[in-house]
């Protein structure tokens, strides 16, 4: 029987492969898996070697701070992959984390195939680094389709498959009119799937909803959230007993839901390019420590947090960073975009010109699953 360890390192990383891997089932049901992942992999029937949210750090200084952790934890992923002895090692993003396990399994077992999906952003920072990508990584997968300069420049076997997220998706059965409330209009809040990013944007949110409560009373807020911070989220927003609030996880719910929203205030990162695929209005917010911020900037190649505005080089979603992002200047945002019929219309359609340069002809999951298919028989 072939076998394939998949590692991730983050929610959303654990909710990529599950996509990738249920249609890999479809295709061949006769493969052994193991994994690092999380609830979206458990679901499918992939136990993980240990919890998803021991690896999940966000940040400059919490990795220094937790680098002796860190490494100690990826020794122990090496030691279990060269253990299930896998034909292929399938790593998803968070590239700090997966790419060094996977360059130390390469030079103990070189005859593991390694298959990388959702390039580093070396288009952001460090280019350097697909120099050292090319020493141990097989084949890497692409989100995008401009990324392939970078690896093609270096010889890398790569392949554009383009983004899951903005795949066209089958409309679920599921009911949810008794979740809706008629006489209000709804507002998508994402504040992130880590519980760093969630302690820090959360309580801005809530007061943004306090803020929008105080002058409009026809408004319903529903914070997506992942398994993983369902609980932790749970546990602020009833604290604040604030009635037009609700937080959802299941991932159907959360797509219907999206899907009838007026708008979205959104944490900067690939859930943009979800609710730009639901044709929903935006913003986006985020917030580091100012060392982390610094660093950022220091470092950093782009203008842009997000990535439609980094593809058009401009801003088409307005972007509240840093200083910005508290619950005053979300809420003047939100309600000058709502006030402005053009201007929505306007960033919806540039935002769909856009995702139409960036899909994959089929679909991300089936061409990446062909790709694992290959190098199983190969």
């Amino acid at each position: 029987m072939k076998k394939i360890f998949i590692l991730t390192g983050e929610p959303s990383g654990d909710k990529l492969a599950s996509t990738v891997i249920a249609k890999l089932e479809n295709k061949n049901s006769q493969i052994k898996y193991l994994s690092v992942g999380g609830s979206n992999l458990k679901k499918l029937g992939i136990s993980s070697i240990y919890d998803l949210k021991e690896i999940t750090y966000l940040g400059f200084t919490s990795v220094i701070l937790n680098i002796f952790k860190i490494r100690k934890k990826i020794n122990q992923t090496v030691e279990e992959i060269i253990k299930f002895n896998p034909d292929i090692l399938f790593s998803v993003d968070s590239p700090d984390f997966t790419l060094r396990v996977a360059e130390k399994v390469k030079k103990i077992k070189n005859n593991i195939k390694t298959v990388h999906y959702v390039a580093p952003q070396v288009w952001i920072w460090r280019k350097n680094r697909v120099k050292k990508i090319k020493k141990f990584i097989d084949h890497i997968l692409l989100l995008f389709d401009f990324e392939k300069k970078y690896f093609d420049d270096e010889n890398i076997k790569n392949t554009f498959v383009g983004h899951p997220l903005i795949e066209t998706k089958v409309n679920s059965k599921i009911i949810i009119d008794n979740l809706l409330h008629k006489d209000k209009k709804i507002i998508s809040l994402f504040a992130g799937s880590r519980k760093s990013e969630t302690l820090i944007l959360l309580p801005i949110l809530i007061s943004f909803i306090e803020l929008m409560n105080k002058k409009h009373k026809n408004y319903f807020f529903y914070f997506h959230a992942t398994e993983e911070n369902k609980d932790s989220i749970l546990d602020i927003v009833r604290q604040k007993n604030i009635e037009n609030i609700d937080v959802i996880y299941d991932d159907n719910i959360k797509s219907d839901i999206l899907s009838k929203s007026i708008f979205a205030v959104s944490k900067s990162g690939t859930v943009s390019l979800q609710i730009c695929n639901a044709n929903i209005p935006s913003i986006i917010i985020y917030k580091l420590s100012f060392i982390n911020f610094m660093i950022f900037k220091l470092l950093a190649n782009v203008k842009f947090a997000n990535i439609i505005n980094i593809i058009n080089n401009q801003e088409i979603i307005p972007e509240l960073l840093q200083n910005e992002c508290n619950a005053e200047e979300i809420y003047k945002t939100v309600i000058y975009f709502l006030s402005n019929p053009d201007l929505i219309k306007k960033q919806l359609a540039e935002c769909n010109k856009t995702l139409e340069g960036i899909r994959s002809k089929t679909s991300s999951s089936d061409e990446s699953s062909d790709i694992l298919s290959n190098y199983l028989i190969s």
